[in-house]
Parts: structure tokens; sequence; C-alpha cells
């Protein structure tokens, strides 16, 4: 009688969620979303403006050795989630920025619905390797969200080993275990839901996909899956770089205990821990203030002083 009881649990749930996310896989996408045919990444017209192997393919010895930052945005966004850390950055002729649009990312839903979290994957590793060859050779991460569990499994894969070690690898609000619960379920009620919908602001629709396709919030729960047996087994980064977690105490995308799974499984080249930072905010990716709805003092200091962070990590 339990069983049965609880697989109706299941099934009243599932129903529930399809009557509140809807259950129409065609989304009724207009042209001021992302999500159509004509907003896309601004990188894909004019790429040289966005990654520095292209923009500079032809280093001098002194530029091959300035601090590089990888710069790579989340699950559904873009490369404007850190546009403000560029412009910010305009002033520091000291370290360069290479800002990574993911695989599949920044196009039509249907090229979104179609891509893996390898290929979201596929084009970090690309820029890193022409960066590499082209002769750089102080290579730095800052990842939000999804594209710091995607950093953790290249680290697990050893990827980085025989090549250029990162020295300085920052996360911002990591995800590893979901605030909503609801991501756990996508292989079970995706198919019957078709898409999600996001609940952003008609500007935010032009950077973000409005619609979130059900074969794409699989992608990420396998991907969350992947990493948290990653990190049971434990990671150890390479030889001379560093890992710094910045976490959000109130996010309501990725659940804090994240922060304690990354500081519980990865460990640096030494058995040492890495270093994680609470910070006293309640939004995901607290670096991206721009077209949010309220922002505050305290935002823009959170902003700010991670900015500075990072910037002083690798000069000094």
């Amino acid at each position: 009688m339990e069983h049965i009881q609880k697989i109706g649990r299941i099934l009243i749930l599932i129903v529930s969620i399809s009557i509140t996310l809807g259950c129409n896989d065609s989304p009724d996408i207009t042209d001021g979303m992302l999500d159509g045919k004509i907003i896309y990444d601004p990188s894909l017209d004019n790429p040289e403006d966005y990654l520095l192997s292209l923009s500079n393919p032809n280093p001098t010895a002194e530029e091959k050795s300035r601090p590089v930052f990888i710069v790579m945005h989340g699950y559904s966004a873009s490369t404007f989630e850190w546009e403000e850390f560029r412009t910010w950055s305009e002033n520091i002729p000291e370290y360069a920025i290479s800002m990574v649009l993911l695989g599949g990312h920044g196009r039509t839903y249907e090229d979104f619905k179609r891509a893996t979290w390898k290929d979201w994957q596929i084009s970090i590793k690309e820029e890193y390797d022409r960066l590499v060859t082209l002769g750089y050779t102080n290579i730095n991460f800052i990842g939000s969200s999804t594209s710091c569990t995607l950093i953790v499994d290249m680290l697990h894969s050893g990827y980085f080993l025989g090549k250029i070690i990162p020295r300085n690898i920052f996360f911002v609000d990591p995800i590893v275990i979901p605030s909503s619960k609801i991501l756990s379920l996508a292989p079970l009620v995706g198919p019957i839901l078709g898409y999600i919908e996001a609940d952003n602001t008609v500007e935010e629709d032009k950077y973000w996909y409005h619609f979130r396709p059900q074969e794409t919030l699989q992608e990420l729960n396998k991907l969350l899956t992947t990493v948290r047996k990653q990190l049971e087994d434990g990671i150890n980064l390479p030889p001379n770089c560093s890992l710094k977690v910045y976490k959000s105490i109130k996010d309501p995308t990725a659940d804090p205990v994240s922060s304690v799974l990354l500081f519980k499984g990865i460990k640096n080249s030494e058995g040492g821990d890495i270093e994680i930072e609470m910070v006293d905010s309640n939004l995901h990716v607290f670096t991206r203030l721009n077209l949010r709805n309220e922002i505050s003092t305290k935002d823009r200091e959170n902003q700010l002083a991670a900015f500075n962070d990072f910037a002083s990590k690798v000069l000094n």
C-alpha cells in the first residue's frame, strides 16, 4: 500500500508540474527572444572581439606572459553574463580577457536543444588549446554557474596535465546541487513537459533563453550527476594551480551546499584545501547586475569586491 501511495504522489507531482509549466514542445518564440532567429550572441558575428586567440594571434613575448582570463557563462546564458567585468577591466592593461560562448548557446532554440553538455564544453577547450598553441603561458579561468561544473569535469579528466597549467581558477556561484529539486525529475517528466519557461524580463530574453528545452535540462542533470560522482572520487588540482569559490548564501539556482561538495571533493596538488568565500547575496551569479530589477548597494559592493579580487590574484 505504501508503495502504491508513493507512486500516486509521484504521478500527482508530475501532473502538477505539467500543468504549471506547460506540456507543449513547440514554444511560442518571438523575435525579441534569444530563442528565435533574429537575436544571437554577438561573438558569433565578431569572434575576434571576444576571443583573444583571434584578436591577438601573434603575441609578443611580453603578451605571452601577461595574465589571460578565459571567462565563461552558465547554462542558457550568453557572453553578456560577463560583459560588466570586461567593461570594468578596460583600463587595466596588465591582463587580457577572452570571453567564451558555450557550445550550443547564443543561437536558436533548436540549436540549443540539440547540444549536449559535452558540446557546451568544447568551446572552452578550443580557446584554451588555441591560446596554449600561440604561446600564452599565464592562463586563468573565471566561470559562473554551469561553466564551473564543466571545468570540474576537465580537472577530473586530467585535461590540463602535460599542458600549460591554469594558475588561478575562480568559480562564481557554481552549481553542483540545484536549489530547485525539479531538475532531478527531468528524466522522468522532461518528455511530458517539452520545455520550461524562465522568469526573465523582456530585456533578459535577449541574452538568456526564455524557453529551456527538456533535452537541455536532461543534459544539465547528467552533467551535475557526473560531477557529483567525480567529487566523491576526489580531485586534486594540478601543481601550482589554485581554486577559489565565491558562493551566494541565498542562491535561488545553485544550492549553497554546492560549495561544501566542492570544498570536500577538490584539494590542491599537495592535498590542501581550496578557498571558499561565502557572499552575503541572494543573487545567482552575483557578479552580473545589469538588467536585474532590484540592485542594492551591497550587491554593487559584492560585485566590485569580486572583480578586484580576480585582478589582484593574477597580478600579484
